[in-house]
């Protein structure tokens, strides 16, 4: 049974592996082979020891676990910015279970969340411009592809990445009789 549940502190290490898991096999060319596979997971635990163990104000992250397993996870900030509203800054989600709906349920959970609590109601994330999966993933749940810009915040290059903003969370949540809704 698959189980969506705010993260704990413990949950840092499993946050960590499948993030950096997510970088190297979808972000292989943007950022070096050297950094993808001896620094990334380094880099990751200690991101998220540090966000698990201390939040910041409005950060919050769900995790999928299938029994047991850490196999997605998201996290936003609510009201991260004053036009595009609330920033998801991570949804990843194992590349098993990819196309069955875990994603759409994480980012549903999180958008439930975040048009309770908000005062802003849009969200916003940025995607590499080379994740043609991920890019079609938003597109498919109405997100607007809105600009590109060079980043140097991830990573060790820089890098191409598209902002996509939904203006009204409420349009993410998922009812439980949707399609691709997972109970």
């Amino acid at each position: 049974m698959m189980v969506y549940r705010p993260a704990v502190a413990d949950d840092a290490l499993a946050i960590a592996h499948l993030h950096a898991k997510s970088w190297q096999e979808n972000y292989r060319g943007a950022f070096s082979d050297r950094y993808l596979d001896g620094e990334a997971l380094n880099d990751r635990q200690e991101v998220w020891a540090d966000r698990l163990r201390d939040p910041l104000e409005g950060q919050v992250v769900l995790v999928a676990e299938y029994k047991g397993k850490i196999i997605g996870f998201a996290c936003v900030f609510m009201d991260y910015d004053p036009l595009f509203g609330t920033l998801l800054d991570n949804l990843h989600v194992s590349r098993e279970v990819q196309g069955k709906g875990v994603g759409r349920q994480l980012m549903s959970r999180v958008a439930g969340i975040c048009s309770d609590q908000c005062l802003k109601q849009g969200l916003f994330l940025w995607v590499l411009r080379q994740n043609e999966a991920a890019h079609g993933f938003y597109k498919a749940c109405g997100g607007e592809e809105m600009e590109t810009v060079e980043g140097c915040d991830i990573g060790d290059r820089p890098i191409m990445k598209v902002r996509y903003h939904w203006p009204e969370i409420k349009s993410l949540v998922v009812r439980s009789s949707d399609k691709n809704g997972v109970k």
